[in-house]
């Protein structure tokens, strides 16, 4: 370092100035890996905070898709309640046409026009769960809720993406969390390290050079130069226990992350496993729901054969559609589940199961 400066002071009676360009340099050998350990120390600690910046980034990504997906199951059932509104106000306009008739009673009437008010108020339900959902992702991309609409989309729900025939364990490698922890594993033992090079002297060397003079005229000259150069052994003879305090307390810290590492290890077995076990019960719940969709259908269309028939009440209606609406919307929130428990899975494996890409599934579903 260098600096100029000039001092003042008395000396009988007199003031004097004193001017002085100093250029000093120190550095310190490491013998005993204290500084080497240190800057081990520091590099995993910010490893593990850009892990934790990952994490963080992976599981804004993770809510964003979920809750886009969300969204689309919403657009699914409104489809459906739409379709259904026509379907009961087709029966509706029968009903009404065989009381005119004097076939039907007034009471089949009222309950045609009941299933369909009914069947429109919750369609406008879902408008606002559906507005609750379009905040919340305007929210997760940094937008204000009011400034993002998001268009009905037509069509079915994407699918169910497909699993590979087994998953590695060392996916989870790739699982930031993990990485954070086993980084805070490795900066904790860097401490230890750093605690135990306290025992040991410390050898720093020094050296100094400059020019000082009273005068300015003088100062940068020959006989104004001066210089220091000389090594420092420093040791702590007595410290009254407090390195053998802080090796103590850096192993225990080591301790700490090791089974805080362990934990977060299990806990991503456990997220894996509990995906894997939803996807697959759901996979099978679907399969039974699509024969009870199937079976609703055919029960719905025999029993409008027999109420035109006059062979049935309305009442008899009534109930098979209630049935058949909710099979149907079973079997689109089961498909829901279903992708939700999808982005469950590639949260858990840190981003996917494909190798080298962190996110590519999501990255498909957000697209559909």
């Amino acid at each position: 370092r260098s600096s100029a400066a000039g001092a003042t002071g008395t000396a009988g009676g007199r003031t004097t100035s004193q001017y002085s360009l100093p250029l000093e340099l120190s550095w310190e050998i490491d013998l005993w890996g204290r500084l080497r350990r240190g800057a081990e120390a520091g590099q995993a600690t910010a490893e593990a905070s850009a892990a934790d910046l990952e994490a963080a980034r992976l599981s804004v990504r993770a809510e964003l898709v979920t809750n886009w997906l969300a969204l689309r199951t919403l657009d699914a059932r409104r489809r459906l309640l739409a379709d259904t509104v026509e379907a009961y106000a087709r029966a509706l306009a029968m009903t009404r046409n065989r009381h005119a008739a004097g076939v039907a009673s007034g009471a089949e009437v009222a309950q045609a026009e009941t299933q369909l008010e009914s069947t429109r108020a919750q369609a406008l339900d879902l408008d606002n769960s559906r507005a609750t959902l379009e905040h919340a992702i305007a929210v997760l991309a940094g937008r204000p809720p009011a400034t993002l609409r998001i268009a009905v989309r037509e069509g079915p729900l994407p699918p169910v993406p497909a699993l590979p025939a087994g998953l590695p364990s060392t996916l989870l490698e790739r699982r930031p969390d993990i990485a954070a922890a086993e980084r805070r594993v490795a900066a904790a033992n860097a401490g230890i390290g750093v605690a135990e090079a306290a025992y040991y002297p410390s050898l720093n060397f020094s050296a100094s050079a400059g020019f000082e003079a009273a005068s300015l005229a003088k100062w940068i000259s020959a006989p104004a130069r001066v210089w220091a150069l000389g090594p420092q052994l420093a040791l702590t003879l007595f410290d009254g226990g407090a390195r053998a305090a802080q090796v103590e307390a850096a192993g225990a810290s080591w301790q700490g992350t090791v089974a805080s590492y362990r934990q977060t290890v299990l806990t991503g077995f456990q997220e894996v496993e509990d995906a894997l076990a939803t996807l697959r019960i759901l996979a099978a719940e679907a399969a039974v729901q699509d024969r009870a969709v199937t079976a609703a259908r055919r029960s719905l269309e025999l029993t409008m054969n027999q109420y035109r028939a006059g062979i049935l009440a309305y009442l008899g209606v009534v109930v098979v559609q209630a049935q058949a609406l909710a099979a149907e919307s079973s079997a689109i929130d089961l498909q829901g589940r279903r992708l939700a428990a999808s982005v469950a899975l590639i949260r858990a494996l840190g981003g996917g199961w494909q190798a080298g890409d962190p996110s590519p599934a999501l990255t498909r579903a957000d697209t559909r």
